[in-house]
């Protein structure tokens, strides 16, 4: 495999052959065929997933791999060009598709080894249908420009040199001389279109002649292609419904002019594979546009032998409701989908796994070279980012650049500047992952409402802390927000991914010198689940709590619960309770005393001397339960090393629990053993006994 990326080998690899050059039967970056798979109908391959999971990536990677081997576009369906039409285009003469279907062909033109430009003279003779919906005889210089841009589409690269360029300049000028002073000039430019590919002699002059026909089965055309053209071109312009239907026509023509171009023994010889289109953020209009028709019309029995790689953000789509759906790693050797009776079944949707505790190590090596990796640096940057190749990358350029300044830390690797293009300044990594990942408004909001627990507690916190006019429709709003852009939830957190809500949070605790706002929300919270709660609201309020840097309250509900309440549901609380993002010690006003991380100091029992137990209590089990809480807080904490000498206290604290517990005796002891090698794997704490135990 030549490409750079990690953990998508079921896609790329070519010996045997992965996804993509089975599909496409040409061996990614070289001119090695492979067996070519569905030699009927191809799915319509939909990357599926949140953001940061490396969809662009694989697209990007996709692209380099088949350029120049065989036709190949990308496209972006957030770019601006398919927002807003072009200046002095009129709105009923342009739309997102047209425009990227005019940027797929002239991609897909580009000449290959072996073989020359494809012209694409069918979508040529409809877009300048559309386009002359929005020309007057007052626009002659943009008149000349479009239709030059559009008529280069049927450049081949067989003609004699400049003459292309001059055929294109002698249609434009009968185009031109073809308006009348007044009225409508849709039709007349139709009509010298039609004649200019009909004039010549030669094979591309033929192929033009057979283009200019193909509009006379434009539905209600009667045989006649300037009357099909004519039809188009109205569709277009009233917009709605009967703009869709000339944009699938357009689609068709891109489709058939591709099929042109491979028809025949000596064109076939000549070219290696299929042709491929890429589409990002495919649930945008100009990427929907492009896509709905071709799964249309396959279902119809139109075929077409185009490779469609596509990226959508989330994992569902109204489009979509029909697909297949595979993990990659599941077609890594055979593509295993039929289509169905609807056209969502032509689509195959594909979600790419996360990265694994390998590919994190194999990335972290490959970009700090020089300066040491500590040792527990590759465990812990996979159990923060889950995996999240954007998330692993960042970070791995963040330890380049800044291993060597003594930022060994993960929260250190995240508050310290990463400069990720030479021509801009560096900004703290955490900025520059959060500007990837909620991109598009309300980041403030949603950098509060990270503290909340279900939509209960971010309405709570909503109303005591945003302007009024958010309130709750404000919230409901970021919930489908999540929910749309792949975010997965979780119970007992509004931000369901641990990743992002660990960067939400490290915002909002450096969001002002004083951490007023961090404060402020916790003490919403605890607040909201005030001592008259239920008895299952107490571990949410000694969560917040903790999170302000108080433990007394953890650990005397964890003392005195520890005697009569089941073992299971107690290392539950516990754990919970200590995910608590860490807030050391600061005064009343919010000033740091000494920048340093205590909680180790307290695990390892430094200040159990300093401490006095309350009266009438286990003075062993209060210290005991006070440093297993602090050890435990410490080593699940996503943005710090795990310490060795603490994992190996962990251990000591449960096992001693165990002893005075005999009812829960199994499951402390389990966890003695399970939670200190987690902690130096990289993973979140198992609790015994749950139903998803297990390795991971």
């Amino acid at each position: 495999m030549h490409t750079g990326l990690h953990g998508r080998g079921a896609l790329f690899d070519t010996d045997p052959p992965g996804l993509a050059p089975r599909l496409v039967g040409l061996r990614p970056y070289q001119l090695r065929s492979a067996a070519p798979e569905h030699p009927g109908e191809l799915p319509f391959v939909v990357f599926a997933g949140g953001r940061g999971l490396g969809k662009s990536a694989v697209l990007r990677e996709l692209y380099d791999a088949y350029r120049g081997h065989t036709p190949v576009a990308l496209v972006d369906g957030e770019d601006p060009k398919f927002a807003v039409p072009p200046p002095e285009r009129p709105p009923e003469s342009w739309s997102p598709v047209a425009q990227a279907l005019t940027t797929v062909a002239e991609q897909l033109a580009e000449p290959v080894t072996g073989a020359g430009r494809i012209g694409f003279p069918r979508l040529a003779s409809g877009l300048l249908a559309v386009a002359a919906g929005g020309w007057s005889n007052r626009d002659v210089p943009r008149i000349r420009q479009e239709a030059e841009r559009i008529l280069l589409l049927n450049e081949t690269g067989s003609w004699l040199s400049g003459f292309a360029g001059r055929w294109v300049s002698k249609v434009v000028a009968k185009l031109i001389a073809s308006m009348s002073g007044t009225g409508p000039v849709i039709a007349p430019i139709i009509e010298a279109t039609l004649e200019a590919f009909a004039e010549g002699i030669g094979p591309t002059h033929r192929r033009l002649r057979r283009a200019a026909t193909w509009y006379r089965d434009y539905p209600n055309a009667g045989g006649n292609p300037k009357l099909g053209l004519i039809l188009l071109s109205g569709h277009f312009r009233a917009g709605g419904d009967s703009r869709k239907h000339a944009e699938r026509y357009l689609v068709r023509a891109l489709l058939a002019d591709l099929d042109d171009a491979y028809a025949g023994l000596m064109q076939r010889s000549h070219r290696l594979g299929r042709p491929v289109v890429l589409i990002d953020n495919v649930q945008e209009p100009a990427g929907l546009g492009l896509m709905e028709p071709v799964l249309r019309d396959r279902n119809d029995g139109i075929a077409d032998q185009v490779v469609f790689f596509t990226a959508l953000r989330g994992y569902t789509h109204p489009a979509l409701r029909n697909a297949g759906r595979h993990a990659l790693p599941e077609l890594a050797r055979q593509t295993d989908w039929e289509p169905g009776s609807s056209p969502s079944s032509r689509a195959l949707l594909v979600s790419l796994p996360p990265l694994t505790p390998d590919d994190t190590l194999h990335l972290l090596g490959a970009a700090t070279h020089g300066p040491e990796v500590p040792p527990h640096l590759p465990h812990a940057t996979h159990r923060l980012t889950g995996g999240s190749p954007l998330g692993i990358t960042l970070l791995a350029e963040s330890a380049r650049q800044n291993l060597p300044q003594g930022a060994t830390s993960l929260g250190k690797l995240l508050t310290t500047d990463v400069t990720v293009h030479e021509d801009h300044d560096g900004h703290p990594t955490f900025q520059e992952l959060l500007a990837r990942l909620v991109p598009g408004g309300r980041l403030d909001e949603l950098t509060l409402l990270a503290a909340a627990h279900d939509h209960t507690s971010a309405c709570v916190l909503a109303e005591a802390q945003l302007p009024d006019d958010f309130g709750a429709s404000g919230v409901l709003g970021l919930e489908e927000r999540l929910a749309q852009e792949g975010w997965a939830p979780a119970d007992g957190q509004f931000v369901g991914d641990p990743f992002l809500r660990a960067l939400l949070l490290l915002r909002l605790h450096h969001g002002d010198a004083d951490h007023e706002r961090w404060r402020a929300a916790h003490r919403t919270l605890i607040d909201h689940y005030g001592d008259d709660g239920p008895p299952e609201s107490a571990r949410y309020r000694l969560h917040h709590e903790l999170a302000l840097g108080k433990a007394d309250f953890a650990v005397a509900h964890l003392r005195d619960t520890f005697p009569r309440t089941d073992t299971r549901a107690w290392l539950s609380t516990l754990v919970f309770i200590a995910s608590a993002p860490y807030y050391h010690a600061h005064d009343p006003d919010g000033r740091d005393f000494d920048g340093h991380d205590h909680r180790a100091s307290v695990a390892l029992g430094h200040t159990d001397a300093e401490q006095r137990p309350p009266d009438g209590v286990d003075a062993v089990l209060h210290l005991r339960v006070r440093r297993l809480l602090h050890a435990v807080w410490q080593l699940t904490d996503p943005l710090v090393l795990p310490d060795p000498k603490v994992t190996d206290r962990l251990r000591f604290e449960l096992e001693q629990l165990s002893n005075l517990l005999p009812a829960g005796n199994a499951l402390l002891w389990r966890a003695s053993r399970d939670w200190p090698s987690d902690a130096l794997a990289g993973r979140p704490f198992r609790i015994p006994g749950d139903d998803e135990d297990g390795v991971q």
